[in-house]
């Protein structure tokens, strides 16, 4: 599914058509995405104008003075500021009309997606209990080091965590312990605090890399202009299995880990 790049892509390609414009227009073309939309989208939204949007962790939050709609692209969701008349198709969900005639279009063929709502001034269960984002000064080698000690998982589960830090997913994952030289497979409480902070430091320029450079290109994913990300094309590890190294030429090994594929190199990575 779309990783963080790919939804911080999409917040910075949206927010300069949306913040600041009233919304006058919701339509639902069916109740519900991956869960229920909740009545306070369709009794509050409409009328309210768009303060901000934020990404936390892989969601989308639209601020309004009411609350703020809760989004997730899913695995296939894609969003669209297009003209008002542009005729619907199979899989648009969300329409959010804006005053200046254009909407903001919701498009989810497997329906993985959501849109919830967050009241003033409260915190959607779905985000309560996150840990730091990844481009934050509050994540840092120290922060993966103390939270580690005791635990006997692989490093890479440990990394996805979403309660250790938010939106390092499998590809960014994979990629950042490529570039740590910390093999995936290891007790992540083995660790030490050095090696912890390469890491740190390698998913910080890894994920500030993918956004400029769009993103990271996966079956489903868009960006709102339309064009695919251009990441996928520097992956050094991920997706890569049985191809030689491009650091030192060894072939790159590859198991399941957590039901997530997930390559290495035996000799670059320890």
């Amino acid at each position: 599914m779309p990783e963080l790049p790919e939804v911080e892509t999409t917040r910075r390609g949206l927010a300069p058509h949306l913040e600041g414009r009233r919304i006058t227009t919701l339509t639902l073309r069916r109740p519900d995405l991956r869960w229920p939309i909740p009545a306070a989208v369709r009794e509050r939204l409409p009328g309210q104008r768009i303060e901000a949007i934020e990404r936390r962790a892989k969601y989308l939050l639209m601020h309004t003075t009411a609350g703020s709609a809760l989004w997730h692209l899913g695995m296939s969701g894609v969003m669209r500021v297009l003209p008002g008349a542009t005729p619907p198709g199979p899989h648009d969900h969300v329409d959010v009309g804006l005053e200046d005639g254009r909407v903001l279009r919701f498009t989810d063929p497997r329906r993985f997606g959501c849109l919830l709502w967050q009241a003033p001034g409260e915190v959607h269960p779905l985000l309560a209990g996150l840990g730091p984002e990844p481009l934050s000064e509050a994540f840092r080698g120290e922060t993966l080091f103390s939270a580690s000690r005791g635990r006997r998982g692989p490093v890479k589960a440990f990394l996805m965590d979403q309660s250790v830090v938010v939106g390092v997913g499998n590809i960014y994952a994979a990629e950042a312990l490529f570039e740590a030289g910390i093999r995936p497979t290891v007790p992540a409480g083995s660790v030490s605090r050095a090696r912890y902070e390469r890491l740190a430091a390698a998913v910080k320029r890894i994920l500030g890399h993918a956004i400029e450079r769009g993103g990271t290109t996966l079956r489903d994913f868009l960006a709102p202009d339309g064009l695919p990300g251009y990441f996928e094309q520097e992956l050094l590890v991920y997706g890569r299995e049985g191809e030689a190294c491009r650091a030192c030429g060894t072939r790159l090994k590859g198991q399941r880990l957590g039901q997530r594929a997930t390559v290495w190199c035996p000799r670059c990575q320890r």
